[in-house]
């Protein structure tokens, strides 16, 4: 094959090595890759995601890959806003990195050794307001940067911690850092997190069938798509405080033969900050229906919560 498949990325360490890692697989399989580093408006503001907006890391991108610049886009998943792009293909989710946050603290603390009134720095309302229901009298004060930049507000004393996603700090090598894995049990990770998505152009079939067929994880896939679709459900964007994880588990039928489901948790917060908590289980064939079946019982018992005593 003598085309040349041109893959868009941004030019974070991060991203580069995600690109990278998408560009190995296709290269492993016999075709020819270059990596296109594309400006994002993300990239280039130092505002909180809640102030710019969904969509910063990945408009550029996208527009790229439609005036066809490039022929494949790679995401960060948990970036991408709900909404489709009509222009645009879900061409493969690629194996899924492990979803869950980490801490990177002073002293190789956990966050259970951490003292009352130790500052933990996130840029994430999700992560904020999980760490406050954990009722360990931390205080979470707001961070942006890259991995590097935040990792040295801790070494240089400004921060007692930072959480970080675990699949970050695993594709750039700096898995040593971690000084503990949080169990989704105490912090749900953010929809998708962990997880990527390759797009193409929805008229280049050739290219979706080449990118699903080398780099598609179906169990990847299904559990993404549950977790996304609870995320649209609750009409919320990728910086609401809203956790899931999804997994494809084992289970039995009627018969006794063992079967695999869809498993599902999920967590938003209330406008007191308070957490509502939601799970299911449900065919793989029916993710996004999962999705939005937890979503349901989560404004259900957010609607009760705001309502219940003492409720204004």
């Amino acid at each position: 094959m003598t085309r040349t498949l041109r893959i868009g990325t941004r030019g974070s360490a991060l991203a580069m090595a995600q690109s990278s890692m998408v560009a190995e697989e296709l290269e492993r399989a016999g075709y020819t890759t270059e990596l296109v580093r594309i400006a994002t408006s993300g990239d280039q503001s130092q505002a909180p995601v809640t102030e710019i907006g969904v969509g910063v890391f990945t408009s550029a991108l996208r527009e790229a890959l439609a005036a066809g610049e490039v022929d494949v886009a790679v995401h960060s998943y948990k970036d991408l806003p709900t909404a489709p792009d009509p222009r645009l293909a879900l061409a493969a989710v690629p194996p899924r990195e492990d979803p869950r946050d980490a801490l990177v603290a002073r002293d190789d603390l956990t966050l259970g050794e951490l003292p009352p009134g130790s500052v933990v720095g996130t840029g994430s309302p999700r992560r904020a307001s999980q760490l406050e229901a954990l009722g360990l009298g931390l205080e979470t004060r707001g961070i942006r940067g890259n991995v590097d930049t935040r990792m040295r507000k801790v070494s240089d004393g400004e921060l007692d911690a930072v959480v970080l996603a675990r699949a970050g700090l695993a594709r750039v090598g700096r898995l040593e850092v971690i000084t503990e894995s949080l169990d989704p049990l105490q912090m749900l990770p953010a929809p998708a997190q962990g997880a990527l998505a390759v797009e193409c152009r929805v008229d280049d079939v050739d290219t979706e069938h080449l990118l699903q067929s080398v780099l598609d994880d179906e169990a990847s896939r299904v559990a993404v798509a549950a977790e996304r679709a609870m995320l649209a459900a609750l009409e919320a964007g990728c910086t609401a405080p809203v956790g899931a994880l999804a997994g494809v588990v084992e289970d039995l039928d009627d018969d006794g033969r063992v079967v695999y489901r869809l498993s599902m948790r999920g967590v938003v917060a209330t406008d007191e900050n308070r957490l509502v908590r939601a799970s299911a289980t449900g065919e793989t064939t029916a993710a996004e229906q999962l999705g939005r079946d937890v979503a349901a019982q989560l404004l259900e018992a957010r609607a009760a919560s705001l309502s219940g005593p003492g409720s204004s």
